[in-house]
């Protein structure tokens, strides 16, 4: 049945000169459908009726080919990326044209791009660090010496209306000026790397707000991290040195102008994120697996190089300032300001026994991660919610969390009681009175100190160092660690999804280091491993069974760790938490493209995808629009005003006589392109191939690589509209193709691992009465919901069948 319909559809095939055919010609493959739907209802014993052989589909009646998916109450709108090299020929002619020392000068132009993204983002986070550090020591030095002199309510209203303002300025840069600024900014980056554009992620107006909230937010005490924000300013920071700078004053210099299209910024944007990482954990190498194993799609040996000597660059800005700052000349920082757990010189001992506790923790992690994930993806929705509800709800919504925030971590430690210090230990280290320290005095005594003082009134980096610190198995209290839980539990739900930067990182650390620590403290008797030891083992799994990731994470708790010994148990840890967790729900980072409506295309297709082929697809879609070589300007405008097509197939029509007029495929044209075509008046009077002089003179392969607006920024008059256009110069020969018998799940994994934008579907037969192309594959063809609305029964049909 399915054959017989293409077939039909393709005896009906419209030239693109005949355009004013198309309805009578639909309403005769209307007619002619019904009929064959009743010959079909006859003919019981047609081999075509056999369910053997008929794909298991019931359609409706279109497969959305517009650039808006709905899905759920999500609306899809992004553009895709053009990573494929489009080889017409003013690129083959520039390409050929390119002397040596211009490809080496290319080559020198990437390395030195990398290096500035290292560099930058080094210099960067160093100011991020310097500048939370001194506010909130600040901040909270004066919060303590309130305390020690008994002024516990002022004490509790300087905290909370500093915290209040600081959170004020972050949410209010966000709302007002940077709405895409709030969140970590990593699914967004997983995304444009996957394919999608994500507009107005990668401006100097994002990265500034970026900085600044990501300051504002995490000395306000709010329970986030400054690790997903400055992914999120690398990307920044490599996008706009990618582009020769923001939009209203890029640099036009030649040199910069290679890297004008989206395969180049593609690259560039990997070496700014795994930096990002780099810089958030000082850890080089895990910020080049992180960058491979979480948020880039297509990955290549160089790029293997270039990121790995961006994150080589961050490491030694951090730490030529981390030395300079020993010094005491950077205020409150010290060593501060950078999750740094070296236990180099601690004896890690453990036996076979030892590995149930792992196993156990592992276990503990993945579950934990997931119901974080179905938890936070509730809220995310609420939150969604609310703020539909314009500028004002986000900024009160915020400003809420900050509330409650701050009202906890001064009034929670008072329901600690107070520990006396160990009678071996140096005043000076117990109890402490500044901004840091493991023994925080507090309310107590002389000689007392309140444990959970010393985890909550402190900064995110000093609790992480506290909690995982090792050789102190009394320092806290079961009680402590439990309340620590539950406020980090309630904190990191809702916390995530205001509108400041935010990341995902150290929330989830400090809730899995409880949950582990309290592990350790029960399996104490049983187990040679450091309760400081099992904090680190806790944060690893809550992290894998939360964001799915395996290498990356060992890699970058081993660098924070400095000691290799912790690597099999880490790796077992992370091995089971992630296996646990994909057991119930996706990545955190992957539900969050979900509620974006980020149309990302994951690796592995689904099961059901095999039972449908391409030129199924295309079966229910509406008509192919296509393009002569040479077109009538009438037709583009037409073309282009009443279509959202990002690309055409142009064809060639060929008079044969023995055969008569036979099409052929010349290849694809980019609406960009027609839009310059237009915009540039490069018309010819009568139907004629234009001289490669002519194309030249008009059009450059810089210009090619612009963005040249919309249709309805272009007018043409009257006369023009009868002249001609000589697509041929502007088309891109060599466009990736399959065959209309292909399934769509191997379709998908060559679209993807290509990382195309478009793709040509061609007939399996040919013939002068056969389309010389059956149509074109985007990225909203090929995602699972959108099929699944065309075909209902299609997934159900499969598990049926896999029942059985």
């Amino acid at each position: 049945m399915i054959k017989k319909e293409r077939a039909l559809l393709r005896s009906l095939y419209i030239s693109p000169t005949a355009s004013d055919q198309m309805e009578k010609d639909s309403d005769k493959l209307a007619d002619t459908k019904s009929k064959m739907e009743e010959q079909t209802n006859q003919q019981e014993t047609d081999p075509e009726s056999d369910s053997l052989r008929q794909p298991l589909l019931k359609r409706n009646k279109t497969l959305s080919s517009s650039p808006l998916a709905l899905v759920g109450t999500k609306v899809s709108c992004n553009e895709s990326l053009d990573y494929e090299i489009n080889e017409n020929d003013l690129f083959k002619h520039d390409w050929r044209t390119r002397s040596q020392a211009q490809m080496l000068q290319y080559v020198f132009v990437k390395w030195l791009l990398a290096f500035l993204v290292g560099l930058l983002t080094g210099l960067i986070t160093t100011v991020i660090n310097l500048s939370i550090e001194n506010i909130a020591g600040y901040k909270l030095l004066a919060v303590v010496n309130y305390i020690e002199r008994k002024r516990y309510m002022t004490g509790f209203f300087f905290m909370t209306a500093v915290n209040f303002m600081l959170t004020l300025v972050a949410t209010l840069l966000c709302v007002c000026f940077a709405p895409t600024a709030a969140g970590p900014g990593i699914p967004e980056i997983k995304a444009y790397l996957n394919g999608v554009d994500t507009p107005n992620m990668y401006g100097a107006t994002v990265m500034f707000v970026k900085i600044i909230g990501s300051i504002g937010a995490v000395s306000a005490g709010l329970d986030l991290g400054k690790e997903g924000p400055l992914v999120h300013i690398g990307a920044c920071i490599a996008s706009l040195l990618g582009q020769g700078g923001p939009d209203n004053y890029r640099i036009r210099w030649r040199w910069i102008r290679y890297f004008n299209n989206d395969r180049d910024r593609r690259d560039i944007i990997t070496c700014g994120a795994s930096s990002g990482v780099c810089a958030a954990f000082r850890a080089p190498v895990g910020g080049v697996l992180f960058a491979l194993e979480e948020v880039a799609t297509w990955w290549r040996s160089a790029l293997l190089w270039r990121t790995f000597f961006s994150t080589a660059v961050v490491v030694v800005v951090l730490r030529a300032f981390m030395e300079y700052c020993k010094s005491g000349e950077c205020g409150l920082f010290g060593e501060g300001g950078l999750i740094m757990f070296d236990v180099s010189g601690v004896s890690v001992k453990y036996h076979v026994l030892d590995l149930i506790p792992v196993t156990i923790i592992g276990i503990i992690g993945g579950v934990l991660g997931s119901l974080y994930n179905y938890l936070l993806h509730k809220v995310l929705r609420l939150y969604n919610r609310i703020n539909e509800k314009g500028k004002l709800a986000k900024i009160l919504l915020t400003l809420t969390v900050s509330l409650f925030t701050s009202a906890c971590l001064y009034g929670l430690p008072f329901l600690a009681s107070c520990t006396p210090c160990d009678p071996s230990a140096v005043d000076s280290e117990c109890p402490t009175t500044g901004r840091m320290g493991n023994f925080k005095k507090f309310n107590c005594p002389k000689g007392h100190y309140n444990d959970l003082a010393t985890l909550l009134l402190t900064t995110s980096d000093d609790a992480v160092r506290n909690i995982f610190s090792t050789n102190t198995p009394g320092e806290y209290s079961v009680f402590s660690l439990l309340i620590f839980f539950a406020l980090y539990c309630i904190l990191g739900l809702f916390t995530f999804g205001i509108a400041v930067p935010s990341g995902l990182f150290l929330p989830i650390i400090l809730m899995g280091s409880a949950y582990g620590r309290l592990l350790g403290m029960t399996m104490g008797p049983y187990t040679t491993i450091d309760q400081g030891l099992f904090a680190v083992l806790g944060a690893a799994s809550l992290m894998a069974g939360s964001m799915r990731m395996t290498v990356s994470l060992c890699v970058i708790f081993l660098e924070l760790t400095n000691n290799l010994l912790l690597l099999p148990i880490t790796m077992l840890v992370l091995l089971i938490s992630k296996t646990v967790g994909d057991c119930f729900n996706p990545s955190i980072y992957e539900i969050i493209l979900d509620l974006k409506g980020l149309p990302f295309l994951e690796g592995r297709p689904e099961p059901w995808m095999r039972n449908i082929t391409v030129g199924e697809l295309f079966d229910i879609k509406p008509p192919l629009v296509t393009l002569c070589g040479i077109e009538k300007v009438g037709h583009i405008v037409d073309v282009l005003r009443n279509t959202t097509h990002n690309a055409f197939a142009v064809v060639d029509n060929t008079l044969v006589p023995t055969l008569g007029q036979l099409s052929e495929v010349h290849g694809l044209v980019l609406r960009a392109h027609l839009v310059l075509v237009l915009k540039k008046k490069w018309f010819l009077k009568e139907r004629r191939r234009a001289e490669e002089w002519e194309v030249r003179e008009k059009f450059t392969w810089v210009d090619l690589a612009e963005r040249w607006g919309t249709i309805e920024e272009v007018a043409v008059t009257k006369e023009e509209m009868e002249m001609y256009v000589d697509l041929h110069p502007l088309t891109n020969t060599t466009p990736y193709t399959v065959v209309e018998t292909m399934s769509v799940a191997k379709a998908l994994v060559q679209f993807r691992q290509v990382g195309l934008r478009h793709m040509l579907v061609l007939p399996k037969c040919h013939g002068p009465a056969v389309p010389p192309v059956v149509g074109i594959l985007t990225r909203q063809d090929l995602r699972p919901h959108n099929i699944l609305s065309a075909f209902p029964h299609l997934e159900k049909s499969y598990a049926s069948q896999k029942g059985c």
